[in-house]
């Protein structure tokens, strides 16, 4: 059995199918990972969708930024961006079925047999992974029950807290793990998040950190593997692993296979699809 993850799609599905058929993928035995971001902006958002719930049981999805943004805009608590290419699911003949599905995905994932966790973003700080999947599952719970999920949506964005602190309750406490979860790729010195940057380490603004080099990180020595940060790009640290390689963009889709690498990112192999401009 072979354990797979695969970058963001964002509406990308013949990548995704083309990378499957190149490693002969077996739903009765293989299982595949994706970091979350399945809609939006690409041709084919329902296609993914769909691709991703007729895999049942040898899937597992994290939820990035854009599903959250398709779950909000369904609920009416959004408009679509001139940009968006998420009206066919909207439009669906099962859009409620599919929408319910992609609400119920979780916020982080972890294998105790391959020692991977898998995340859209990133984990902060301050969190080791117990810690992160606590957090995540408050979140989760509030998106599972259809009763709460709109309330949830409404409340939901925005920047602030950027620091986390135990203390924090309520939607405060829910909003800051969505977005440390799902949207963060810089911090500043004192570990706060902040969002004015997502080009690549490179061109950091000044002050601020990518969360894989701050120091001190509680959960630093758990390999993670993520996507979200398409500036970054398939990039391999002593610990982490990112994954999104832009193909929304015209670049490539990445696919890499996790369970024989022993926990070391370095030792993972992949494979990638170039996707159309």
């Amino acid at each position: 059995m072979a354990l797979y993850a695969v970058g963001d799609l964002q509406g990308c599905r013949d990548p995704l199918d083309r990378l499957l058929e190149e490693v002969r993928f077996d739903p009765a035995g293989d299982h595949l990972w994706l970091v979350g971001d399945l809609v939006n902006r690409g041709p084919d958002s329902l296609g993914c969708l769909r691709r991703v719930m007729d895999l049942g049981d040898a899937a597992t999805t994290v939820l990035g930024n854009h599903d959250l943004h398709l779950l909000a805009t369904a609920q009416g608590v959004r408009t679509p961006g001139g940009k968006d290419t998420l009206r066919p699911v909207l439009d669906a003949p099962d859009a409620a079925e599919v929408l319910d599905w992609l609400a119920r995905r979780p916020l982080l994932h972890s294998d105790a047999a391959s020692g991977w966790t898998m995340v859209h973003a990133g984990l902060p700080p301050a969190w080791d992974v117990d810690a992160a999947h606590a957090e995540a599952r408050r979140v989760e719970a509030e998106l599972s029950d259809p009763g709460r999920r709109h309330a949830f949506l409404e409340v939901m964005f925005g920047n602030e807290p950027a620091q986390w602190n135990p203390d924090l309750d309520g939607y405060d406490r829910l909003r800051y793990t969505v977005n440390a979860l799902t949207r963060m790729r810089y911090l500043t010195q004192e570990g706060a998040l902040e969002f004015t940057g997502n080009g690549p380490p490179e061109e950091a603004p000044p002050g601020l950190t990518p969360w894989f080099r701050m120091p001190g990180r509680a959960a630093a020595g758990h390999p993670i593997v993520f996507g979200h940060w398409a500036a970054l790009g398939h990039r391999v640290g002593a610990d982490w692993l990112a994954l999104d390689s832009g193909c929304v963009w015209g670049n490539c889709l990445t696919l890499a296979r996790l369970d024989d690498s022993d926990g070391d990112p370095t030792r993972v192999t992949t494979w990638q699809a170039p996707c159309p401009a």
